[in-house]
């Protein structure tokens, strides 16, 4: 946002904390005024020191009147999360405070209210952050489980904008030496510049297939992990899925046929998130709604990331196809419901539960976490660096213009889709920067000096 009558950004403001009563609430101010509205509303003559917390009381700069007691920080720029001047006013986290200190600072000339993200906006394009830090905030502020705040922290302290970094630094190299060939074929250049590019480039191109080959465990870890429970009416699903959640989420009836439509609850196994999805009976039926509920449930079975196939196996007769194909699919865990009604158990590998005696329950939660925790990347090997889509789509296309690139039969074709490369692999971290590509030319051959 810009001051219509100057060059310099519009002074942002807003509450920093989560709004409604609390115990604290910070309110943070970023821009030029920043200064000035901190020793308006504290009546201050000068600055506190940098970075430390002084006692202040904040006053209505029109009229004087109290409207806190509290702290102020100061943290002038560069060095502050949005690179320009910060103030933050800490005051009692009251609706009445809060709403008299942000009414005090719109009367301020120079000051606006901040939009969401406002604040992060800035740091990016200060350089406080790169684009993959900025997710990694917003994940961290999301998170829920312990699993998901590691990730959002190691995606905030840089673990894929390193990554890619230095694939980008090695790329935009070659990249350089390239044009430098096509470019200025009259300077004197080291002999064979192109001799192995082929190899690092097919080593670059085998670096990125191992990264998108995590079978999607970070955007897994970030989103939930996806959990259907699937089975004929009258299995247990519902129960299962109340015993799972601790509290009646679903409705439980004798009838066949109770549950219509797909019930999501959200549940935190072993540090992962899960969307548990219970879902109506798989039978055939002429009820028009209960139709329409089969098909949901098959279209959340075929979607889910691991299946909970649920089989009363009191019932006799051979299992209708569509079921008995779920029960040989390798993300899928057949359990065994109505175990207290048993005269013997089951032959095979599926799970034992009774959900009235709760006998086998704990077995059925252990191998439903690992399973989890599994498709999620937890404790199973190094994390991966991806946790959205829009990382996934990047890489892909980078690794499709190097692939592109090591069969192309001409040297500026080879150039052309290495730029693509380039700029494909730039926005995950959000830097497409050519001026990059011209250092490198002249910083490596001295050319022009």
């Amino acid at each position: 946002m810009i001051d219509a009558e100057s060059d310099n950004p519009t002074t942002l403001f807003a509450l920093s904390t989560a709004s409604g009563r609390a115990g604290v609430a910070v309110i943070r101010i970023s821009g030029p005024a920043a200064s000035l509205a901190l020793l308006a509303l504290t009546g201050r003559d000068a600055l506190p020191a940098p970075r430390r917390a002084t006692r202040a009381v904040f006053r209505d700069p029109n009229h004087g009147e109290i409207l806190d007691d509290g702290l102020v920080l100061w943290f002038p720029g560069p060095a502050s999360f949005t690179g320009e001047d910060v103030a933050e006013l800490h005051g009692h986290g009251g609706r009445a405070v809060v709403r008299a200190i942000l009414d005090a600072l719109a009367a301020l000339p120079g000051l606006a209210p901040a939009e969401p993200g406002a604040f992060t906006r800035r740091a990016f394009e200060a350089g406080k952050l790169d684009m993959t830090a900025v997710e990694g905030l917003a994940d961290l502020i999301d998170a829920e489980t312990q699993a998901q705040h590691r990730q959002a922290r190691r995606q905030m302290d840089g673990a894929l904008a390193r990554l890619t970094e230095g694939w980008r630094n090695r790329l935009l190299r070659f990249l350089a030496h390239l044009d430098a060939t096509l470019d200025f074929s009259d300077e004197d250049l080291p002999e064979a510049l192109l001799a192995d590019q082929a190899s690092a480039l097919d080593a670059l191109t085998a670096e990125i297939d191992a990264c998108l080959a995590d079978d999607r465990r970070g955007e897994r870890l970030r989103d939930g992990v996806h959990v259907a429970v699937l089975g004929p009416p009258n299995a247990g699903k519902s129960s299962l899925v109340n015993t799972l959640a601790r509290r009646e989420a679903a409705i439980v009836s004798a009838v066949a046929g109770t549950t219509r439509d797909v019930l999501e609850v959200h549940l935190d196994l072993g540090g992962v998130p899960v969307v548990l999805a219970d879902t109506a009976g798989l039978r055939e039926t002429d009820d028009l709604v209960e139709q329409e509920g089969v098909r949901r449930a098959r279209a959340r079975a075929e979607a889910a990331d691991l299946r909970l196939l649920l089989l009363d196996r009191t019932e006799a007769g051979p299992l209708e196809a569509t079921l008995a194909a779920l029960a040989t699919d390798p993300d899928t865990l057949v359990i065994h419901t109505k175990a207290d009604l048993w005269t013997a158990p089951p032959q095979g590998a599926a799970l034992p539960l009774s959900l009235v005696t709760g006998a086998g329950l704990d077995g059925v939660m252990r191998a439903v976490t690992d399973r989890v925790q599994a498709l999620a990347g937890v404790g199973a090997g190094p994390p991966s660096p991806l946790t959205r889509a829009r990382h996934r789509h990047a890489l892909v296309e980078t690794r499709d213009a190097l692939a592109r690139a090591a069969a192309a039969p001409l040297p500026e074709l080879v150039a052309e889709d290495l730029r693509l490369a380039l700029r494909a692999l730039g926005r995950i971290t959000g830097r497409v920067d050519v001026e990059d590509l011209l250092d490198v030319i002249f910083g490596d051959f001295c050319i022009g000096k």
